[in-house]
């Protein structure tokens, strides 16, 4: 019937336009960290990203609304990349002590994963209010997942206190301090280990 080819065609020409788009926004999204690894925030523009990832300043605009957007969803997509889903499974744990491992395990693979963006990235938050703003408000995310851990430690103490210390703990700055100086990836991660047990149960 003329009305089923009808929809199938307006079905298929959909689906390519949602395949195109998601391309464009890969594309988009690998020049953004690319730029961003190579020459910083403040020299990656809506132009520089539409001439290298070869769509228009209008297209990336209906895709990510700004240039802050961009760095929100690339921001984003590198978490996928670096196994933050599975933190649903870490809160989930029944066992505090087993969640507090796992918390730590999943972060420091996590910096460990991209060590050469997120230093990028912390260096120009620590200049740039703008980025600031977005590095903080995933630190403060962080922070609340940390106070939550600490309550069902149940320890005695100030929980605020040892959250922050938890918060500090997990901080990128300080697992690349560790790796910095010459400690592995499961060495950092042992040190951070370490030092959060002690400071639970101070």
């Amino acid at each position: 019937m003329p009305g089923d080819a009808e929809t199938t065609k307006r079905g298929y020409d959909l689906r390519k336009r949602m395949e195109n788009m998601d391309q464009t926004r890969q594309a988009v999204l690998q020049a953004a960290r690319r730029q961003l690894e190579a020459q910083g925030y403040r020299r990656m523009t809506m132009a520089s990203l539409a001439a290298e990832s070869g769509v228009t300043r209008q297209t990336i605009h209906n895709l990510f609304g700004s240039k802050r957007g961009v760095l929100e969803t690339l921001f984003d997509a590198v978490a996928l990349e670096g196994g933050m889903e599975r933190m649903r499974e870490v809160m989930t744990q029944a066992d505090p002590e087993t969640m507090l491992t796992a918390f730590i395990r999943v972060f420091c693979n996590f910096w460990e994963k991209n060590r050469l963006l997120f230093r990028r990235i912390h260096g120009i938050g620590a200049i740039d209010p703008d980025f600031g703003e977005i590095i903080e408000a995933r630190n403060e995310r962080r922070h609340a997942i940390t106070l939550r851990i600490v309550k069902r430690l149940n320890r005695r103490g100030d929980a605020n206190e040892a959250a922050a210390i938890l918060t500090a703990l997990t901080s990128f700055e300080f697992y690349d301090a560790l790796a910095q100086f010459g400690k592995s990836g499961a060495e950092a991660e042992a040190a951070i280990r370490r030092l959060a047990s002690t400071a639970m149960d101070a």
